[in-house]
């Protein structure tokens, strides 16, 4: 993480660090993070037929800043970039990526399937947008009932999906989420994508 910090520090030119009066701190000082109201862990998941599912899934990292969670991400492949089969999730801390999971028995998926056609133009992009709602709470007082997300790269159509606690507030939830990218939404319309909401008790 000293690495990251030091391309941060690097980036900010000397005109700003005057004005802000806070060039001793950033320079000499320690490293300030912006904290998030919640802690993630990121988990991927490659399928290995001569495994079991859950032997297959594995905990990358957890984070709890700002900063952390663009280390990460600048640092991993892009789901665009992945093997058909392979799965990165993203949830709230001691909430695992399965609906066995407590957390997630009482609750469901809303589900948005990509044609594979914009693997390399919208995936990417509406995955990250997905990522940035969840850590900035931008599911305003429903966040609380966000467990985490989901993006499955397979052969004939990406997937991502948006965990919740409790299913009946999945309209809010879907309203919010598709306020996100109105343009990725209409390509999805557009060229045969789905939108649906899935039950985990069904």
């Amino acid at each position: 993480m000293a690495s990251c910090a030091v391309q941060l520090i690097e980036k900010v030119t000397r005109k700003k660090v005057e004005k802000l009066k806070f060039e001793t701190n950033i320079l000499k000082g320690p490293y300030m993070k912006h904290p998030l109201q919640n802690r993630w862990g990121l988990w991927f998941y490659k399928n290995d037929k001569s495994k079991m599912w859950q032997d297959n899934l594995r905990l990358i990292t957890k984070f709890d800043t700002v900063e952390d969670f663009w280390a990460l991400y600048n640092n991993i492949q892009p789901p665009g970039k992945l093997s058909s089969g392979c799965d990165y999730s993203m949830f709230k801390d001691g909430i695992e990526p399965m609906w066995e999971d407590r957390s997630n028995k009482c609750g469901g998926r809303w589900l948005i399937t990509l044609a594979k056609q914009h693997r390399h133009t919208e995936l990417d992009h509406f995955w990250l947008e997905t990522l940035l709602c969840l850590i900035g709470e931008g599911f305003g007082s429903f966040s609380r009932d966000i467990c985490g997300s989901v993006i499955n790269i397979r052969a004939k159509g990406d997937k991502i999906a948006i965990w919740t606690a409790n299913a009946e507030n999945f309209l809010v939830m879907k309203r919010k989420w598709t306020d996100l990218s109105a343009h990725t939404i209409t390509v999805l319309r557009i060229n045969g994508g789905t939108q649906k909401m899935i039950s985990h008790q069904n």
